[in-house]
């Protein structure tokens, strides 16, 4: 499974960004589709998460703010990003998991919240 992450950028705090991951290959293995981000100096975090069935799950520091979702075919996942505050800025990573649990991430995606 490839993974192509868009949608990054720089915005200001208060801003909204929707961020989406285009995945390819074994595309009918995926399972679970998710957002990591990783800021400067810091760990690897998980953001949100959605399964083959729409079942989604938020880190707590980003529940009310942003929205995972899949389309239809289960091929690309979007994050809605809304009331962007400094503290999420980071490089936001596509993250998908295959039904013999094998992971695969994409090329991150740089977020910037800043005035």
């Amino acid at each position: 499974v490839q993974l192509q992450a868009s949608g990054g950028g720089l915005v200001q705090p208060g801003g909204s960004l929707r961020l989406s991951c285009a995945a390819s290959g074994r595309v009918l293995s995926i399972n679970i589709m998710g957002w990591y981000r990783q800021a400067p100096r810091k760990q690897r975090e998980r953001v949100a998460t959605i399964t083959s069935g729409g079942r989604t799950n938020y880190a707590d520091s980003v529940k009310g703010r942003f929205v995972i979702s899949r389309d239809n075919a289960n091929t690309t996942v979007y994050l809605q990003m809304n009331s962007l505050k400094p503290d999420d800025t980071a490089v936001y990573y596509c993250n998908a998991i295959d039904v013999y649990f094998r992971t695969n991430w994409g090329q991150g995606t740089q977020v910037t919240v800043s005035s």
